[in-house]
């Protein structure tokens, strides 16, 4: 079989059953970098069980958490340069703060208050962030796709450093724009990866009743790409994998597909209930697969962590996410006049007036 059907066809791990890592397949991922990792998977896990149990208790409206596919937006964060651009989906929000964006304003577009740069104009859960160069996804399926693409492309012609890195689930390799997106990558040659986090639902919807295509990562051949299927819940290897598809890019030499084979332990969305189309035994299978507790296995290995560490290490970062919140759920709501900010260089006068009337009537009371 040719290596290009292989690594499509195949599954790329570093991590054995048992956790433990093949170094030779990843000889540059060091203990600082596993480390580094680790607390950063680590403080999204605590980050999302606390935005739910908010949302539980009526605090905020609605999140989408990423239990069981934290390695691959950890992964990719650690991979990045400062001049990259991001194009996420749902579940890649996490990249921007192992990129240096503030946790208090990440939490803050949660509640959509005045510590929130979108100015809470933006449903929940969909952050971005020009500081670290990253877009707010759409709730739409796969646009992200062809806008990566479309950055990259631009790049190419500006003759940047920078490459694009763009993110779909499974569900959105049936729509149209994942076509448009793989043929114009590869045919232009832009300096892009292009990310399926491939979880085996699309909401309530089967992969497959998505593809009958042994594997999506094998739809890269037919476009004239490279096309490579990882483990994603093995931190290490899809580290491995993305760092040698952004390398590539970097080095004009086209566009890397990636399928990331992972599993979303919880819900789609806090408005979700997966118990009336997937079974616990589904489930409980691939809880034995969870990407934090076999990073956290593979570190004990090589005796770069320990049990010690570990319980101050979550210690730590549950003071630093009830901090943050206390921070952010004390600040006030955004002043009614911003509506009109933002949106024309010079307000029109018909706009002009409805604020004047806005601002004339009292503010609405407080909600208790």
């Amino acid at each position: 079989m040719p290596e290009a059907e292989n690594r499509a066809l195949g599954l790329f791990r570093v991590l054995d059953d048992r956790s433990k890592a093949n170094w030779s397949l990843a000889p540059t991922f060091t203990r600082e970098l596993g480390l580094r990792a680790y607390r950063e998977m680590k403080r999204l896990r605590v980050l999302d069980a606390r935005m739910i149990l908010l949302q539980r208790q009526g605090r905020i409206g609605f999140y989408g958490a990423a239990h069981g596919q934290e390695a691959v937006p950890i992964a990719t964060g650690l991979v990045l340069k400062e001049d990259d651009w991001v194009f996420p989906a749902l579940r890649e929000q996490s990249v921007m703060l192992v990129r240096g964006f503030s946790l208090d304003a990440f939490v803050a577009q949660v509640f959509g208050n005045s510590g929130d740069v979108q100015k809470g104009r933006q449903m929940p859960s969909h952050q971005s962030g020009k500081q670290v160069n990253q877009v707010s996804w759409s709730s739409c399926i796969g646009p992200q796709l062809p806008h990566a693409v479309g950055a990259a492309w631009a790049m190419k012609l500006r003759r940047a450093s920078s490459i694009a890195i763009g993110f779909a689930g499974d569900g959105a390799t049936s729509q149209g724009d994942f076509h448009a997106a793989m043929n114009f990558a590869a045919v232009f040659a832009v300096p892009a990866v292009l990310v399926c986090q491939n979880n085996g639902w699309s909401i309530s919807v089967p992969t497959s009743r998505q593809t009958a295509s042994e594997t999506i990562a094998q739809k890269a051949i037919a476009y004239g790409m490279p096309g490579v299927r990882v483990d994603g819940n093995d931190l290490i290897a899809v580290h491995t994998v993305l760092t040698e598809a952004c390398d590539r890019a970097r080095r004009g030499d086209g566009p890397t597909f990636v399928e990331a084979v992972t599993y979303r332990m919880g819900a789609h969305s806090t408005s979700d209930d997966p118990t009336r189309y997937r079974s616990q035994a589904e489930v409980d299978s691939w809880a034995k697969k969870d990407p934090l507790d076999r990073l956290r296995k593979a570190l004990m290995h090589e005796r770069w962590l320990s049990d010690k560490q570990d319980a101050e290490l979550e210690a730590e970062l549950t003071r630093e996410i009830a901090d943050a919140v206390n921070r952010v759920e004390a600040l006030p709501m955004m002043p009614r006049e911003t509506l009109f900010d933002d949106v024309y260089a010079q307000l029109p006068w018909h706009l002009v007036e409805q604020r004047a009337e806005l601002l004339s009537l009292p503010p609405a009371p407080a909600a208790h």
